[in-house]
């Protein structure tokens, strides 16, 4: 039986902060989904498909992990695909309480499921999609913190917004 994570968020954008936690979680496990949240009551600056573009792009060397789309329950999504292991990154200790809430009450809805915190290289502690999407707005190159990919993204998203 394979060992499949499911790294599940927004992406919006993916950071390369993200980048290393698929890249470290694809050594662990046999297959990784980074599962692109599509919650229609978030207000996102991309698309779904865009998202997922972005994600497919930064991950195209990596053989064992794949994009996909996923509305609903998290750990139904698990189930579906078959998955146990689910990838959360943890960035500071600011992030704790909450991943650990959440991974309490994922268990709570599925004893199943297993929540594995992966930490991101150090350059990348303090990388959020938000501050990303903030100095995009403003105009300022973002390449340090996501891929040249996402990074030509952003500017068309904000040049002509």
């Amino acid at each position: 039986m394979s060992r499949i994570a499911v790294y599940p968020g927004s992406f919006d954008p993916l950071t390369r902060g993200h980048l290393d936690i698929v890249q470290r979680a694809a050594r662990i496990f046999d297959h990784v989904i980074v599962a692109v949240s599509n919650n229609a009551s978030k207000r996102h600056s991309f698309s779904v498909s865009e998202r997922i573009e972005m994600v497919e792009d930064a991950i195209r060397g990596l053989p064992n992990a794949d994009a996909d789309t996923f509305t609903g329950l998290l750990v139904d999504y698990l189930k579906r695909k078959k998955a146990r292991v689910l990838i959360r990154g943890l960035r500071v200790v600011s992030d704790m309480d909450y991943e650990f809430q959440l991974a309490s009450f994922n268990r709570r809805l599925n004893k199943d499921v297993e929540t594995v915190f992966l930490m991101p290289d150090d350059q990348h502690t303090y990388l959020a999609s938000s501050m990303v999407r903030e100095v995009a707005r403003l105009g300022a190159d973002t390449d340090a913190f996501v891929t040249p990919f996402v990074s030509r993204r952003l500017k068309l998203k904000f040049r002509a917004g």
